[in-house]
C-alpha cells in the first residue's frame, strides 16, 4: 500500500513532463513508485493534463460566448494556433477570455489572434495581460464593509494577535455569532464547521484553502487573492490556531497563475516576518477539473487521485485529508474572518439585510461595468446592476449564483439575492455569479450553453450525473436543431422532469444535483419558447 503522500507527487510529475504525451505515464510511475495505471488514470481525469498539445483555450463559458468567444474561437483554430474550447476561466467581467498554458488573457480580441499569427508563444492580449478588474461599488464606506478589496493591503497580522488575545472560545463565538456562512456556495455555518474539527480527538488536524473557482459567472476568489492576500492567509492563520491544525493547503485551480504569484509573495512576507509562528503553508495547483470545487473532490485531487467526490458520512470535519480532521473553506468565506476578529461577530452581522454580512457580488452578462462589488448581502438584482453602471438592453433573465442555480425571470429583479429568498423560488445563490441577460438572447440557447458546461465537468463517477448531463444537453440540441414541432424534441423535453429527479436523487454531489436547473427552470420561467 502506497503512502498517500507519494501518490501526490503524481499530478506535479506529470506537469514536469508536459502531461499525458507517450509513455509518460510509464516513466512517472517508475520515478514514484505508483502504478502506471494510477497515474494514467489521474493525468487522463484533468482537462490541463490530458491535452498537453493545446497550448492556448479560448473559454466558451456563456458571458464569454455572450462577447463573441465562438467566433473567435473559429478565428484561432483557422490560424494554426494549437487551440481548444474551455470551460469557464474566472474570467468572466473579461470576457472572452482565453488561456495560454496556464496564464489568463483577458478581453481576447481578433486583432491579438491576427498578430500572433500562429504562434501561441507569441499571443498576448492588453499590454503584459494586465488585469483591470472593476470593483466596487465606488465611494463605498469601508467601515461597512468586511473584505474590501480597494483597501491596501495590511501586513500586520492585527487581527491573529487580537485572536490570541480573546482565546480560541472567544474566537468561536464571534464566528457564531457573526452568522458567517460558507460563501462558495453551500451556505453551511462556518462556526459549525470550526467547531467538529477542533472538537476531534486526533491530534493531527489541516486547513484547507478551497481556490478552485470554476462556476460560469463567478470570479470573486480571483480578485480577492490579487488584492488581499494578506486577509485570506490571516483568515487561515485564525481558523488553524483556533482548531489546532498546524498545516494549511492552499488549492488554487491552475488556472491561476497571476492569483498564486501574489498569494506565494504573500506567505513569503509573512513568513519572513514570522508574523503566524507554528503555521505553515503549502501551496497545491490544480489541473483543470471543476468538480474540484467540492470539497471531498478538492480533497481527492489533493491526495493525488482523481478527484472525484467521496461519498458522506464521513465528512471532511471528521475525517478528511490523508484521514484527519479538515476544515475547509471557500477564499471569500476565510477572508472575512480577520474582520470578524477585529469587529466582533454582532458588526458583521448587522451588515446585512435579513441574512448576516455582506457579499462579494460577481456580475457579468448584459451591464455596464461587468466586476465584483461587495454589498450586503440581500440586495435585489436592481441594486446590483445598478452599481454596476445599469443594463445594457432590456432585461430578459439572470442567473443569481452561476449556471447551477438556473435562470430567473425579470419579474424577480426586485428579490434579495441571498440563500433563503432565492430558495423560495427553486433557484440558489450559490458563489453569487451574476450573469444577466436582455431579451436579444434565446432561453433554450442559454439553456444549453449551460448544460454543455455540466455535461464535460461531470466526472463520470455516479451513473445519474454522467448519463444525465449528457441526456439532458442533447434534449436542447435535438430541439434548437429540429424545431418545436418535431416528435423528436417534444419527446426528449417530455422526460426532463424524470431526467431532473434521478439527478437529484441519485447524485453523489452537489454538480450532478444542480446540473438539470439551467433547463428545467428556463422551462418553467418561459415555456413560450420551448413550446410548451
Amino acid at each position: 500500500m502506497l503512502d498517500p503522500r507519494q501518490r501526490a507527487e503524481v499530478p506535479a510529475k506529470l506537469l514536469e513532463a508536459g502531461g499525458l504525451r507517450d509513455a509518460v505515464a510509464r516513466q512517472v510511475a517508475a520515478e514514484t513508485g505508483v502504478p502506471e495505471a494510477q497515474v494514467y488514470g489521474v493525468g487522463s481525469f484533468f482537462h490541463l493534463l490530458s491535452q498537453p498539445g493545446v497550448n492556448v483555450r479560448v473559454c466558451q463559458g456563456v458571458s464569454c460566448k455572450l462577447a463573441g468567444a465562438e467566433d473567435l474561437l473559429s478565428q484561432a483554430k483557422a490560424s494554426g494556433l494549437a487551440v481548444a474550447g474551455c470551460s469557464c476561466l474566472a474570467a468572466c467581467d473579461q470576457a472572452p477570455a482565453a488561456l495560454r498554458t496556464r496564464r489568463v488573457l483577458p478581453r481576447l480580441t481578433s486583432q491579438h489572434i491576427d498578430r500572433a499569427a500562429g504562434d501561441w508563444q507569441a499571443l498576448v492580449t492588453t499590454e503584459g495581460d494586465t488585469w483591470e478588474g472593476v470593483i466596487g461599488p465606488a465611494g463605498a464606506d469601508p467601515e461597512n464593509l468586511a473584505i474590501d478589496l480597494s483597501a491596501e493591503r495590511d501586513h500586520a497580522g492585527a487581527a491573529f494577535a487580537r485572536a490570541q488575545e480573546m482565546g480560541p472560545e472567544a474566537v468561536l463565538d464571534a464566528i457564531d455569532s457573526s452568522g458567517l456562512q460558507g460563501r462558495g456556495g453551500a451556505g453551511f455555518p462556518a462556526a459549525f464547521k470550526w467547531k467538529a474539527v477542533r472538537s476531534q480527538a486526533d491530534p493531527v488536524h489541516y486547513v484547507v484553502l478551497n481556490a478552485d473557482e470554476g462556476e460560469p459567472g463567478t470570479f470573486k476568489d480571483r480578485e480577492v487573492l490579487m488584492r488581499r492576500p494578506d486577509l485570506v492567509l490571516e483568515g487561515l492563520a485564525i481558523a488553524a490556531w483556533v482548531v489546532g491544525a498546524r498545516d494549511v493547503y492552499c488549492y488554487l485551480r491552475g488556472e491561476f497563475e497571476l492569483p498564486w504569484q501574489e498569494l506565494e509573495q504573500a506567505i513569503g512576507r509573512f513568513a519572513a516576518a514570522d508574523t503566524f509562528p507554528g503555521i505553515h503553508f503549502h501551496m497545491h495547483a490544480g489541473h483543470g477539473a471543476y468538480i474540484c470545487g467540492e470539497e471531498t473532490a478538492l480533497i481527492e485531487a489533493l491526495e493525488g487521485n482523481r478527484g472525484m467526490p467521496r461519498l458522506r458520512p464521513p465528512y471532511p470535519t471528521e475525517s478528511g485529508l490523508w484521514g484527519k480532521p479538515t476544515l475547509v473553506h471557500n477564499v471569500e468565506t476565510i477572508a472575512c474572518v480577520p474582520s470578524v476578529v477585529r469587529r466582533g461577530g454582532a458588526w458583521f452581522k448587522g451588515l446585512g439585510r435579513g441574512a448576516p454580512g455582506t457579499k462579494l457580488y460577481c456580475v457579468s452578462g448584459h451591464v455596464e461595468r461587468p466586476g465584483t462589488y461587495e454589498l450586503p448581502l440581500g440586495v435585489s438584482l436592481d441594486e446590483l446592476v445598478a452599481a454596476a453602471g445599469g443594463y445594457v438592453g432590456k432585461l430578459k433573465a439572470f442567473s443569481p449564483g452561476g449556471a447551477s442555480s438556473g435562470f430567473l425571470p425579470a419579474s424577480e429583479r426586485r428579490r434579495p439575492l441571498e440563500f433563503k429568498a432565492l430558495a423560495e423560488v427553486g433557484s440558489m445563490l450559490g458563489s453569487a455569479g451574476v450573469v444577466v441577460f436582455n431579451d436579444t438572447v434565446e432561453m433554450p440557447w442559454a439553456a444549453r450553453e449551460q448544460l454543455s458546461f455540466f455535461e464535460v465537468e461531470s466526472c463520470g463517477q455516479c451513473a445519474p450525473c454522467r448519463i444525465g448531463t449528457r441526456f439532458l444537453h442533447q434534449a436542447v440540441q435535438r430541439f434548437l436543431a429540429c424545431g418545436v414541432d418535431t416528435d423528436d424534441a417534444k419527446e426528449s423535453l417530455s422526460q426532463v422532469a424524470e431526467v431532473a429527479w434521478e439527478l437529484n436523487e441519485g447524485s453523489i454531489c452537489g454538480l450532478g444535483q444542480a446540473a438539470c436547473l439551467p433547463l428545467t427552470s428556463a422551462l418553467r420561467w418561459f415555456p413560450e419558447e420551448f413550446g410548451v
